[in-house]
């Protein structure tokens, strides 16, 4: 029987499939719309979604919102709203951006819902009955924004300010609940060494070691005092659980922890948690530590991506260059989303920082797509519906050429499968366009198959069937970044194998098929219509 995931958010999976891969990214504070800083996240954990199911796996991708925040509270009482009210409603236009976007996450977690509440409490009675949660006093400089407690080292180095917020930080005191933070220092540092697979790309992990072997870990304080929003802690209600130690339970609590054994167990550990580089310590410090408190198993990988600038500068309010993906991108340039997706995954690496320039994404819009991408197809399409009455007939016996010259396919989607895996989505998009899209197009310039049509229509059709493997090959290589585009792409002829079941194995071999290669898409007064339309300049 299929189950649907326990928040009522999920698509139906069969539990009989033991290949599964369970990934996350991380849950966003509901106090503002999404940016195209939080969706670069999102997207970069799509495309791995994406292409792990072309592989055959069971996915589950888990997104979702972190609500137990003071300043969430905050926003709602700023706004004369009820909290949760305004929750669910930041969750609503949330999923609104991530769908529009073409996110395929399969649970959306609200962290302020009961299911999320009850078996958070489970988790945290469980550290607490293990031993390592205990009553004590904690004074610190605090900052709001981030709802953690900075270190005197800290407040030095920045002159009093948090360097994220540039906001003054509050000294504060407070009794609380601490957890026993420390007591893993020597078994995550040995950890962190033994595994370097455990925390990607490599500059984190050792920016990770490194903190440990020159700090340790200290014990974490876990609880607020009196506060009305949030968790009680199960064992001592006058106080709320921390932000943080709630919000990283989502990973476990969004797949059954704690009343689902056998979806939790079936999915942990994860494969991999995809995080901002900000926020890393929390997920390779923090969060094994709590795992292995509980008697758990730490995720297999913490990626660690990099963040977008904008025109060179970093976002925020007081510049005014806080981008709304769909308003300020999207819809000012009335494009389709895969525009979008593609100028993201292509300009802007995953492992490291990027940046969106508007001249540079007309640029990437216009050349890559619309005259490289866009324009090939269109050719192909045309010159086979009015030359050949859209069949190319006999294609079966035609054994396709290698467009471009000592590409051997194989080692080639070898190439682009590893950078898929890696994260180095821009590396594998550069690779199919160098190695495959821009030598199709100069081969189609070389032979001039609308000239040649005209004087030898059996070498034309050779060329066209040629072309047309070209982007057979490239609508499946390019299905985890832009879907919608690569689909039509691939239904625009009539390959036997439906598009559903495609795989990163079929574009690695050179098919002679079908049998009859015949135009399906749908025309418009004879033409395509256009992939990428041309944004005017």
């Amino acid at each position: 029987m299929p189950v649907l995931f326990p928040l009522g958010f999920g698509r139906n999976c069969d539990v009989s499939e033991p290949k599964t891969w369970f990934q996350t990214a991380a849950i966003d504070y509901p106090n503002s719309r999404p940016h195209i800083g939080t969706a670069f996240e999102k997207l970069g954990a799509d495309v791995q979604a994406r292409y792990r199911r072309m592989e055959g796996y069971q996915v589950t991708f888990l997104m979702g919102n972190d609500e137990n925040t003071l300043k969430v509270a905050d926003k709602a009482k700023e706004l004369g709203l009820d909290t949760q009210t305004y929750c669910d409603d930041m969750a609503r236009q949330f999923r609104e951006v991530w769908d529009a976007l073409d996110f395929s996450y399969d649970v959306f977690v609200q962290t302020s819902h009961p299911r999320h509440k009850l078996t958070c409490k489970k988790f945290v009675q469980k550290v607490y009955d293990n031993g390592y949660i205990y009553k004590g006093e904690y004074g610190g400089w605090f900052c709001p924004g981030c709802e953690e407690f900075k270190t005197e080292k800290y407040y030095t180095e920045f002159n009093g300010q948090c360097d994220s917020h540039k906001r003054p930080l509050i000294r504060r005191s407070e009794p609380c609940w601490y957890f026993r933070l420390s007591a893993f220092s020597d078994r995550l540092l040995q950890y962190l060494k033994e595994n370097p697979d455990f925390v990607q790309p490599e500059i984190r992990r050792n920016e990770m070691i490194g903190f440990i072997e020159a700090e340790g870990l200290q014990d974490l304080n876990i609880s607020r005092h009196g506060k009305e929003w949030g968790i009680p802690l199960p064992f001592d209600e006058d106080f709320t659980i921390y932000v943080w130690f709630d919000a990283l339970l989502t990973y476990i609590t969004g797949i059954g922890y704690g009343d689902d054994e056998g979806t939790f167990r079936k999915n942990w550990p994860a494969n991999v948690h995809i995080i901002g580089k900000d926020i890393t310590r929390f997920h390779t410090h923090i969060w094994p530590a709590m795992l292995w408190a509980a008697g758990e198993e730490v995720p297999k990988m913490v990626f660690s991506h990099g963040f977008i600038t904008v025109e060179g500068q970093k976002m925020s309010k007081a510049l005014g260059n806080v981008l709304d993906p769909i308003v300020d991108v999207i819809q000012k340039y009335k494009v389709g989303v895969d525009s979008y997706r593609y100028y993201f995954l292509r300009e802007c690496p995953f492992t490291a920082d990027g940046d969106y320039s508007e001249k540079r994404f007309i640029e990437v819009n216009n050349s890559e797509l619309s005259n490289n991408l866009g324009n090939m197809l269109s050719r192909a399409i045309t010159l086979i519906t009015k030359n050949y009455n859209s069949v190319l007939e006999g294609t079966a016996g035609i054994v396709p050429d290698a467009i471009a010259e000592n590409l051997n396919l194989a080692e080639f989607v070898k190439t682009v499968r590893d950078h898929v895996e890696g994260y180095r989505y821009n590396l594998a998009l550069q690779t199919i366009v160098q190695e495959l899209l821009t030598p199709t197009n100069q081969y189609l310039e070389t032979h001039a198959p609308w000239k040649l049509v005209k004087t030898d229509k059996e070498t034309a059709k050779k060329v066209l069937f040629n072309a047309v493997q070209s982007l057979r090959i490239a609508s499946i290589l390019l299905k985890p970044f832009i879907p919608r585009t690569a689909e039509a792409i691939y239904t625009s002829f009539n390959f036997p194998k439906p598009w559903q079941e495609v795989s990163y194995a079929d574009a690695s071999e050179r098919q002679a098929q079908p049998t009859d290669l015949t135009v399906i898409a749908e025309l418009v007064d004879g033409k395509p219509k256009p992939l990428f339309p041309r944004i005017s300049v």
